[in-house]
């Protein structure tokens, strides 16, 4: 997972984002970023950028994030998925293959 850096959590108008948003005192989250951890290095052609909310807040609102762990996915601006649940490594891989091969 590639851990986010810029100033502002933006959505790309062009292709495919996958962003697992948390943060570092959920312990639920770090469940998740387990799980995602797995799905990244099944499918490596997927970049799953690793959002710290806690530096975002005003994002998370724009956003309409209501808990974390979630999972946003956007092709070309748009937010296709929005997951909270984090059911198994099997769903997220289901998932995120989806979108991207």
């Amino acid at each position: 997972m590639i851990e986010w850096k810029e100033k502002q959590l933006t959505l790309p108008d062009k292709g495919i984002q996958i962003t697992y948003l948390y943060t570092p005192m959920c312990g639920t989250c770090q469940v998740a970023k387990k799980m995602l951890t797995v799905v990244d290095e099944m499918i490596p052609s997927s970049d799953i950028y690793s959002v710290n909310l806690n530096y975002y807040p005003e994002d998370a609102k724009r956003l309409g994030i209501e808990s974390v762990p979630c999972l946003i996915i956007t092709e070309n601006g748009e937010m296709k998925e929005k997951v909270y649940a984090f059911q198994s490594v099997t769903h997220l891989f289901d998932l995120i293959k989806q979108y991207a091969c």
